[in-house]
């Protein structure tokens, strides 16, 4: 199959969050599978250039229809990491992707539409005619909509579209003029509530809602959390249009790639380790350790990798710093917020923690950091109020360090607690907590502590038990080809 990824993120080049490493290691897994994968991107001006291969223009003169008149870009193309990815590039006035940042800027919504008009003209005018074109988020949400009102009738009625809702909270609620912009005119029939009209905000369009309405089929990144989305308040107000749509809707679960994140490979560790040498993984504690300042003593390492947010359980994360430093645990932190607020509170946080030995604040993300904490913790924690997914879960258990997790959305999918799950012992893999609130958390990491102190051999088991879980790409690349193949034969 030739297969198009259209997307504003893929790891390490463009990276915010999961969604990047999702389209990294999909599409890794589809060429392996012998499918011909080629990423679409915006080129941001603050990409990792350093991770693309022979970057060059390779297609000058691209016009993009906009409002009345047409846009100029540029189309690069290079390899990042052996993945074939082409970048737009616009030469408007507005200079939409030249802002320092992926994210945050408020006519993000007016950027994305543009790119998704420019990705179509792009696969228009260089003659590309995939079998399936994989949208991702509402950031390319109307390229299905483009494709089967404008360019269907243009020449492109080969594709069919698969879309993945990577995060309900965020759907791109807009006024009805950002269709006008991309040359949907007939504005009256997009705003109808059987297509684009936003089930609650009458007067603007939900280009989420309206990539769910077109496309051919329509995936979120696990099981439970399709389920969650379908009959909970998660949904934020999407649910009436997903039941109308059930019948091509599903969750596959998202994979990680082992070839970026392998205890045995990792060049970011300095001891590599496996199930069979699980003492290695110590020597990364100690480095770890001295990396940070931290001092050097019997205790469990609790750590909280990624984004800052109230999805995350911010309230609940600062709750997890002080009851592991007041129950003989050390802690570490890697994240931040784009929310001002929440990250100057956590600045503030890691100034009073500041000399505390067994404390470790670190405000930013940083990639090799992030690799070195997953092998040297013993224990990680993600408190989520709503997970879609999470890789982080995932990630943790490859390198034998214990997720404590709440019992939501892919968290509930992938761990399984270590005293009350039905399953085999052989398969529990962690510690799980209900209730989103202290009490909740503490129930599960005083278990987690307690175990780590009071029976480590089980402790150890429970470490084999996660490294044993397979949560590669082999088992979703299959799910994903099952549905290219339904939908291309529909």
């Amino acid at each position: 199959m030739f297969i198009t990824m259209i997307a504003s993120e893929c790891a390490p080049v463009a990276k915010v969050g999961g969604l990047a490493d999702v389209v990294f290691g999909l599409s890794r897994e589809l060429e392996i599978r012998g499918n011909d994968v080629e990423i679409i991107l915006p080129k941001y001006d603050c990409m990792r250039y350093d991770h693309i291969y022979g970057l060059q223009e390779t297609y000058s003169d691209l016009w993009v229809p906009y409002y009345d008149q047409s846009v100029h870009c540029s189309v690069y193309f290079g390899f990042v990491h052996g993945r074939k990815c082409f970048f737009i590039d616009d030469h408007s006035d507005k200079n939409f992707f030249n802002r320092g940042v992926f994210y945050g800027h408020h006519d993000d919504h007016e950027r994305f539409a543009f790119f998704c008009r420019a990705a179509l003209e792009f696969m228009l005018k260089s003659n590309k005619h995939p079998d399936i074109i994989h949208c991702h988020d509402w950031q390319t949400a109307l390229v299905p909509v483009l494709l089967y009102d404008i360019y269907k009738h243009l020449g492109m009625t080969h594709p069919r579209v698969c879309l993945t809702l990577h995060n309900l909270k965020h759907q791109g609620i807009v006024g009805e003029s950002i269709l006008r912009e991309i040359g949907l005119h007939n504005t009256g029939h997009y705003f109808d509530y059987d297509r684009m009209r936003d089930n609650f905000n009458h007067s603007a369009v939900n280009l989420m809602k309206g990539g769910i309405v077109y496309s051919n089929f329509v995936s979120t990144v696990s099981p439970n959390y399709a389920n969650e989305i379908k009959y909970s308040d998660e949904n934020f107000g999407l649910g009436h249009t997903l039941h109308i749509h059930s019948g091509k809707f599903g969750g596959i679960l998202n994979g990680i790639d082992y070839d970026v994140w392998n205890t045995e490979t990792d060049s970011c560790i300095p001891y590599h380790y496996g199930i069979d040498n699980l003492d290695t993984k110590y020597g990364n504690k100690e480095v770890l350790r001295h990396r940070l300042l931290l001092r050097q003593d019997y205790k469990p390492i609790v750590a909280y990798i990624g984004r800052l947010d109230h999805q995350k359980g911010v309230h609940l994360i600062r709750h997890a710093i002080f009851f592991a430093l007041n129950n003989g645990c050390q802690f570490i932190l890697l994240g931040s917020s784009q929310d001002p607020e929440i990250n100057n509170y956590f600045w503030h946080l890691k100034q009073e923690l500041n000399e505390n030995p067994d404390c470790h604040l670190e405000i930013g993300y940083n990639e090799e950091l992030a690799h070195l904490i997953y092998a040297g913790s013993d224990m990680i924690v993600m408190p989520s109020l709503f997970e879609p997914c999470g890789l982080t879960q995932m990630i943790a258990m490859k390198y034998g360090t214990i997720p404590i997790v709440r019992n939501t959305g892919g968290l509930h999918d992938t761990v399984f607690d270590a005293e009350y799950s039905h399953r085999p012992y052989n398969e529990r893999n962690g510690f799980v907590f209900d209730h989103f609130c202290d009490e909740g958390l503490e129930s599960a990491l005083n278990r987690a502590i307690g175990m780590w102190y009071s029976y480590p051999q089980y402790f150890r088991e429970l470490m084999k038990n996660a490294m044993n879980y397979d949560y590669s790409w082999n088992g979703p690349g299959m799910h994903y080809m099952n549905v290219y193949k339904h939908i291309e034969e529909k």
